[in-house]
């Protein structure tokens, strides 16, 4: 049984991790490499790519912990 205090911190730092830990592999790896996208953009469209890393970070973290909470 995942704990979901602790997906939401592994997330928090490295976005898919609290997934992977999870049990859900193909999950975790694709909010990783989509947040690689997504932090990309930001650094070439510096305040809307900011606000959505922000919100993609944040969605991340919380589906981390509802996931955690499922399993």
């Amino acid at each position: 049984m995942a704990n979901a205090l602790l997906a939401a911190i592994l997330s928090f730092f490295i976005p898919g991790l609290g997934q992977f830990y999870c049990g859900s592999l193909l999950r975790g790896l694709l909010i990783f490499i989509g947040a690689l996208i997504v932090f990309a953009i930001a650094i070439f469209i510096p305040i809307i790519g900011a606000i959505i890393a922000f919100v993609y970070w944040i969605a991340n973290i919380v589906d981390a912990f509802a996931l955690a909470q499922k399993r």
